[in-house]
């Protein structure tokens, strides 16, 4: 087997934020924020208690990190089409986050918002973002989506933000790839590479759905980068799991009743972090 290529040589940087490999990230799935369809007019002072409380949930369960992400704004808008608005409420929300946790935390606008990502980092300390198309191109739910990274890398230069770190999504769930269709996975995970990620994503097709060992392998072994897995991992699988990968992004099973949009339910957590311990060790 050939070797990995390497492109930037970089410190591991789920090791650089979250000071150990196996890390546990957790999303805090927004309510509905200004100018969204499922926005009520509630004062953005709930919206933020309702991220803080859910913050402080996962930090009591012993996840190592933080993802802030605008769920509730269904459906998703492309990003020329995101007001400011949309980042206004997110630096609030993500800032008092940050301060209420203590933890590490990063940022996802949806959908594919990256410009508006970084600049929420950088206004309210975020440590990373999570970009679900970086490179390429591919037909999501929202229509035809381009990677941002050769525009992200510069907004983000120009903001004088490079400790800000780019989580991107290698074959990205709610889409169709027929565009790159001819390209391999492995090739598809050396572009996020080559265009300056920090770390790859693995996902499955849709929120909750797990990413299969052998795609999760595929995108290892195209790579030099980190990989997480960034959707379904669960207390039976997370053990495997963290045979390859650095990192779990995990959301849905920790919830209510294992459903997204639901509180972040303590004994879930529990389970979930006893499963991790044990792979860990």
């Amino acid at each position: 087997m050939p070797a990995k290529p390497v492109f930037r040589p970089r410190p591991n940087a789920i090791e650089t934020l979250f000071g150990r490999r196996k890390a546990v990230i957790g999303v805090i799935h927004s309510l509905a924020l200004p100018g969204s369809p499922g926005y009520d007019g509630r004062p953005m002072a709930e919206i933020v208690d309702f991220a803080v409380a859910e913050a402080e949930r996962y930090r009591a369960g012993g996840v190592d990190g933080l993802i802030v992400e605008n769920h509730g704004d269904i459906p998703f808008s492309k990003p020329e089409h995101l007001g400011p608005e949309t980042a206004a409420g997110m630096a609030v929300m993500t800032d008092a986050v940050r301060r209420a946790s203590g933890l590490t935390v990063g940022v996802n606008v949806l959908a594919n918002g990256a410009i508006q990502a970084l600049a929420v980092a950088k206004a309210a300390g975020a440590s990373f973002i999570r970009v679900n198309q970086w490179a390429n191109a591919y037909v999501a739910n929202e229509g035809f989506v381009e990677g941002p990274a050769a525009a992200a890398t510069r907004y983000r230069a120009w903001l004088q933000a490079r400790e800000v770190k780019i989580f991107a999504d290698v074959h990205v769930k709610h889409g169709a790839h027929a565009i790159t269709g001819d390209r391999s996975i492995p090739e598809l995970a050396r572009d996020v590479e080559f265009f300056d990620a920090d770390v790859a994503i693995a996902t499955g097709q849709r929120t909750g759905d797990s990413a299969t060992m052998e795609e999760l392998s595929t995108i290892a072994g195209g790579t030099a980068l980190p990989v997480a897995v960034g959707s379904g991992v669960t207390p039976d699988n997370v053990g495997d799991i963290l045979t390859v990968a650095d990192a779990v992004i995990v959301a849905s099973y920790l919830k209510q009743d294992g459903v997204w949009w639901n509180p972040v339910d303590p004994e879930r957590l529990r389970t979930f972090m006893a499963a991790v311990e044990r792979a860990r060790a």
